[in-house]
């Protein structure tokens, strides 16, 4: 068994390689053994890769409080699995660990190599107790090609369920006289078999846009959303968007709202749209570069599969929307967990604001 020196030292290459990866270089030599198993003690290249790395300002991230992180991570199971739950915690409410929240940064790339082999080796039910470093670990390792420096976490992917619905259509089913009988079999069906409220929520790419024939504040959009046909959405943009800026636009909608008709005109879908607090401006969310049309965005810690459609009559879109909001950096947020894709998070211009 590797004594936890050697596994210290195993690890800091190991970032150390991340590293060079993550800046395309294609050096990883060393001027000699290193004699301390820190980040810092293995930072000495030969002349042309020093020259390359100090051209990008690699040197900056030492600073950072990840390396202390990554310097101080243990090496027993017990420990680690404590200090990865503080890396939960830290992640709730961000995509990467710094930057401008959504592009990798190299103290994103140290920390995913150093907690690689732990993550890899955890448990079902150990990830299930950390959602947002799964979701990270997930999000850098389709976002930074290592090659075949690490192999492949496999992680299930979460769908957008309204949690608060279940005990809303609770209350509906209690309050109904007539029914006591159907009142006492929900309250004694386990929990997962009440959650039957479920939005579909995808990235969709917008093929057309015009002016709705007769409405003024409508406009009509063609969005591809990854099926053979495109859907026809109507979306009361007209005040904020045109036709021009809609067209060629990745937005996020609802797949799963019941087509119906807005003034004689048929809409199969939701665009959903941040608004500041005096609905005086208002954009539709953008997924990141790379998202593709049809790829379902997930909110870390909820799973479940949608439903075919919604019932409008249960009014179910009125009480997930006042959970949807965007956060101080422009991230969309579902009960304060990101909008999430393979490609990162879903954003807006417009921080704290309500989405719709």
């Amino acid at each position: 068994m590797a004594s936890k020196e050697e596994i210290s030292r195993i690890r800091t290459k190991l970032i150390f390689t991340a590293v060079l990866k993550f800046y395309s270089l294609e050096s990883n030599k060393f001027s000699g053994e290193a004699e301390e198993n820190d980040i810092k003690s293995l930072l000495k290249f030969d002349d042309q890769t020093s020259q390359a790395v100090k051209n990008i300002e690699f040197f900056w991230f030492l600073m950072t409080k990840w390396v202390v992180f990554v310097e101080r991570f243990p090496t027993d199971p017990g420990s680690c699995f404590e200090a990865l739950k503080e890396l939960n915690t830290e992640l709730t409410t961000k995509s990467v660990l710094k930057g401008d929240g959504f592009k990798p940064s190299e103290a994103d790339v140290i920390v995913f190599a150093a907690i690689h082999s732990v993550v890899i080796g955890l448990s079902k039910s150990d990830k299930e107790k950390l959602p947002h470093v799964m979701r990270w670990m997930d999000y850098i390792q389709n976002r930074v090609d290592f090659g075949d420096l690490f192999e492949k976490i496999s992680i299930e992917k979460a769908k957008f369920e309204p949690q608060g619905a279940k005990a809303a259509d609770q209350v509906e089913v209690e309050s109904d006289a007539k029914k006591p009988v159907q009142s006492t079999k929900a309250a004694d069906k386990p929990e997962a078999e009440l959650k039957t409220k479920k939005n579909d929520t995808a990235v969709g790419l917008i093929r057309k846009a015009w002016k709705h024939p007769s409405a003024d504040s409508l406009l009509v959009e063609e969005i591809d959303v990854g099926e053979a046909k495109l859907r026809q959405v109507v979306s009361g943009l007209a005040k904020y968007c045109s036709p021009e800026q809609l067209t060629n636009r990745h937005v996020v909608l609802i797949t799963n709202v019941k087509p119906g008709k807005l003034r004689d005109v048929m809409s199969e879908g939701l665009v959903l749209c941040a608004s500041d607090e005096n609905h005086t401006v208002v954009e539709p969310l953008l997924p990141p570069e790379g998202a593709k049309p049809g790829e379902r965005v997930s909110f870390a810690g909820i799973d479940g599969k949608p439903e075919d459609v919604l019932n409008p009559k249960k009014k179910q879109l009125d009480k997930i929307t006042p959970q949807l909001f965007t956060d101080e950096k422009g991230i969309a947020t579902f009960n304060g967990i990101p909008f999430m894709t393979s490609a990162g998070p879903c954003t807006s211009s417009i921080p704290n604001a309500s989405i719709k």
